[in-house]
């Protein structure tokens, strides 16, 4: 099938996105990357009234350090972020992550905010902001508003982002190189959906313990879930083999997981622990890696 028929725009600035944005409301949607937006365009399953393409827009291509925090524009693609130095020295676990979004093909096209902004549940990039309490910097010509991950995925498919609202930027809290990180997931086929999968970032005192740890996992709800219990067990240990256990099983207590064609809530359950376990280890075993080079 091929999309229904829409306006198109193709704006130069962010504020003149914005008022595009504003003009035609929940009628317009944004496009960047397209790996999600287009298939469902050409199933007709959305059929938004314009398309504002923010590829000609600078304002939004930028990835740099401010502060204390990584800021990611809308227009950031995947693949940057991934090879960027910025990110791989002071994000780890985005560094982490973004292997695993979809295939390289995908990858090159797609941005880091598009997909959060699909909120996709089984997305890995939402299970990343999700444990880092990234901020979302949401813009309209209204001005500016910033929400945080519980606020800003309200289900699936379904965020706080309003009629003329875009994402323009999210920010990515910077660490130092105390910390490590690992992702790690279960699929149907490679580069496939995840059914589950889990983020992990470990922050370290001097003498090796856990200063702070930082746990989400997708697939387990209709959005990606903060595994706070968890964090609270691992924190301040050496994650030893008994507590990254006793942490990992008592993460799943309390979550009723969404069955699904791929898996049924039964497994989901029954390889969460799993990943958390898996999880926790490299990111561990990272911290002595770093070490030997």
């Amino acid at each position: 099938m091929k999309p229904a028929k829409f306006e198109y725009y193709a704006p130069q600035t962010l504020q003149e996105t914005l008022e595009v944005l504003a003009f035609y409301g929940e009628d317009a949607r944004i496009l960047a990357g397209g790996q999600s937006l287009v298939p469902l365009l050409n199933f007709r399953i959305m059929q938004p009234s314009a398309l504002v393409s923010i590829n000609h827009c600078q304002d939004l291509h930028h990835l740099a350090l401010e502060a204390e925090d990584i800021v990611c524009g809308a227009l950031i693609r995947q693949v940057e972020a991934e090879h960027s130095a910025v990110v791989s020295q002071s994000c780890p676990l985005l560094a982490a992550a973004l292997p695993w979004v979809g295939g390289r093909a995908n990858r090159n096209r797609g941005t880091v905010c598009g997909s959060l902004a699909h909120a996709d549940p089984l997305a890995e990039l939402t299970a990343v902001a999700t444990a880092l309490d990234a901020k979302f910097m949401l813009a309209s010509v209204h001005g500016r508003r910033e929400v945080l991950p519980e606020e800003f995925f309200l289900g699936e498919l379904s965020t706080c982002i309003e009629p003329g609202e875009m994402l323009e930027a999210v920010r990515f809290p910077a660490v130092g190189a105390d910390a490590t990180a690992a992702f790690v997931e279960v699929g149907n086929r490679q580069h496939g959906f995840a059914v589950v999968g889990v983020a992990a970032q470990l922050e370290y005192e001097p003498d090796g313990r856990y200063r702070r740890v930082r746990l989400a996992a997708i697939g387990v709800g209709s959005t990606p879930v903060r595994l706070e219990v968890a964090e609270g067990i691992l924190t301040d240990t050496y994650g030893d083999m008994a507590t990254v256990k006793e942490a990992s099983h008592a993460a799943a207590i309390g979550l009723e997981p969404p069955g699904g064609f791929h898996a049924d809530a039964a497994y989901r359950l029954k390889v969460l622990p799993v990943l958390i376990e898996r999880a926790v280890k490299q990111a561990h075993a990272a911290r002595y890696e770093q070490k030997e080079h």
